[in-house]
């Protein structure tokens, strides 16, 4: 994959995860990897928290895109690692009419090559309450467990490559 955006969440917040996460990225940019995060403008609790926190963690500002710079690259992307997303990622919003949060602007990592999806359980719900479908596209594979435990044995496993 030479292609590859992270889209963290809320539970990349809750984990405390923005430490391994940054490492990750500055490890596969380090390999020639084009790295960016795409960041949704209400993910977290309040708008920026995870602006603040790849801040916090040492991601260059150049590296991190807001969702409406973002979302037509999802198609030409090799790799999308979503960490701690569900609401601001899910597919319902564009394609389900009865969903309630139909109509909202999402990220839409459905639509990489493949799709890496961290989470706590399947099955668990983002604040809305409601599951998320691309948990169940072909091209996602879901990793579950804690976020910072997930992206400490990523992390482990990229400077083992070296």
């Amino acid at each position: 994959a030479n292609n590859i955006i992270i889209v963290p969440g809320y539970g990349l917040a809750v984990a405390q995860a923005q430490f391994a996460v940054a490492d990750i990225a500055k490890k596969l940019k380090g390999m020639g990897k084009n790295v960016r995060f795409g960041i949704h403008p209400v993910a977290g609790r309040m708008p920026g928290q995870l602006n603040v926190l790849l801040a916090e963690a040492g991601v260059p500002y150049d590296m991190v895109f807001e969702m409406d710079e973002i979302n037509d690259d999802f198609e030409d992307t090799d790799v999308t690692l979503v960490i701690g997303a569900s609401d601001t990622v899910s597919s319902a919003a564009e394609d389900d009419p009865s969903c309630s949060i139909y109509g909202m602007p999402v990220l839409r990592v459905w639509k990489g090559k493949e799709v890496f999806v961290l989470k706590r359980s399947v099955g668990s719900t983002g604040y809305t309450g409601l599951e998320n479908p691309i948990l169940y596209k072909e091209n996602t594979e879901v990793l579950l467990g804690d976020a910072h435990d997930s992206c400490e044995a990523l992390r482990t496993h990229l400077a083992d490559l070296e």
